[in-house]
């Protein structure tokens, strides 16, 4: 039985491995992996920026910070309120533990994450030696999902143990590709990964969709080139949003700052907008209002 059926059941408690996790929110979460094979083609900020997107609309985002470099917690670092757990504890723990043991809050209305864990570098070599390691996060998530709406994790640059396990947990992968042939080459292989993880381990895992990100206007034959393969080899896995180069995406990661808080009139603030609304009608979700903002978006 998964999660969603206990929850819908009004089961109070999972037991994993004779141990008992308590179930004690309300609310049904969407698991979204963010995930590239190819580092710096906007993954974390994808991340951050799609999950601060979410938080403006009412709803209740929780960012996971799955890559050893840290770079979710440092973007938003002058929001963050420290936290004592790290993720690799809950991990490497001999028994269940619930990831809501990690989870701190933000300054930023509805939008709480896990803390930098430089130690999730070894905990990727260490999962390799423990008996069922492809489900430790996704038995850690399940009451988590019961007090967010959507939970995004930020996997790393590869696919070992670490990523693996935020795949078999997630429910949706969202794939950034830049305008780049490594990039456009990952994806491919990434996809391939989803389908091994589906037939071998028994999951159903969904791609919500491939994100051109880092476009640059003034590279517009290279842009079509590999938007035009992209859009014959994953039709329409493709998404509209198309994710520019913007100045105020760097400036507000090197601040600390959403897009939203450093310039939310900015293009990049607005292309955030645009894929959190087409990811929502896309996975049709379906917020819980934590507090009333009046108009969406």
């Amino acid at each position: 039985m998964s999660v969603r059926d206990l929850l819908s059941a009004g089961i109070s408690k999972l037991k994993a491995h004779g141990d008992e996790i308590a179930i004690t929110g309300k609310r049904r979460g969407t698991v979204l992996a963010v995930a590239a094979q190819k580092g710096g083609v906007g993954k974390t900020t994808t991340s951050v920026n799609l999950g601060c997107a979410w938080a403006q609309n009412q709803t209740k985002v929780l960012v996971i910070d799955m890559d050893p470099q840290g770079h979710v917690t440092s973007s938003l670092r002058d929001n963050l309120r420290p936290g004592r757990t790290l993720i690799s504890e809950i991990l490497l723990a001999e028994r269940p533990r619930d990831l809501m043991d990690a989870v701190v809050d933000t300054d930023i209305d509805g939008l709480s994450m896990t803390s930098a864990d430089k130690q999730l570098a070894d905990t990727d070599a260490q999962l390799a030696t423990r008996v069922g390691r492809e489900y430790i996060l996704k038995a850690a998530l399940a009451n988590a999902r019961s007090h967010f709406d959507v939970i995004i994790l930020d996997c790393p640059p590869n696919l070992g143990n670490l990523t693996l396990n935020a795949l078999v947990a997630a429910d949706h992968v969202l794939v950034p590709c830049d305008m780049s042939i490594l990039a456009f080459e990952g994806v491919a292989d990434l996809i391939g990964t989803v389908q091994t993880v589906n037939l071998r381990l028994g999951q159903h895992l969904d791609v919500a969709g491939i994100v051109r990100t880092r476009v640059d206007g003034r590279t517009r034959q290279i842009n079509d080139a590999i938007g035009g393969a992209l859009a014959d080899n994953y039709g329409q896995l493709l998404l509209d949003t198309v994710i520019p180069i913007n100045s105020a995406l760097a400036k507000s990661q090197a601040a600390g700052l959403s897009i939203y808080q450093f310039d939310r009139r900015s293009r990049g603030a607005d292309a955030y907008l645009q894929l959190a609304i087409e990811l929502e009608n896309r996975l049709g979700l379906k917020a819980t209002p934590h507090v009333d903002r009046g108009t969406r978006y």
